[in-house]
């Protein structure tokens, strides 16, 4: 298990404000991390929790953000229809598509994901399946 994730931005107010309407209906909010001496970012959790946490974040080198050929940052769902809304949100707002919202049995009976690319055009999954229920508790 993860304690934060971390990607980088080139521009943290766009990248927000996606965020923001992609993440609500996995029930993940926004929160005020406050000044921890790095560069300037956004975080989301699950109302009430402290951990796991999801950054966007400037570099903190400097340099212009890059996404992971490879890399995958995997979302666990409470539903099917919040698979669905993640996607459709990701794809509404300018997100690129990489795999409508269905059951994947070759990953598992019950593995229903979606798959797509943020504006950076880092890879996102969002992912419902019964075993991942704790996740989310």
């Amino acid at each position: 298990m993860f304690s934060h994730i971390i990607l980088g931005t080139r521009d943290l107010a766009r990248l927000t404000a996606f965020y923001d309407v992609v993440l609500a209906p996995l029930g993940l909010v926004r929160v005020d991390q406050g000044d921890d001496g790095g560069p300037a970012g956004s975080m989301w959790v699950l109302p009430g929790r402290a951990w796991p946490q999801f950054f966007i974040q400037l570099p903190f080198n400097g340099l212009p953000a890059t996404w992971g050929n490879g890399t995958q940052v995997s979302f666990a769902a409470p539903s099917r229809a919040a698979v669905d809304a993640a996607w459709q949100a990701l794809v509404d707002h300018g997100g690129l598509d990489e795999g409508a919202p269905g059951l994947r049995p070759n990953y598992g009976p019950d593995y229903y994901g979606a798959y797509g690319r943020d504006l950076e055009g880092n890879k996102l999954c969002f992912v419902h399946a019964e075993g991942l229920g704790g996740l989310l508790a």
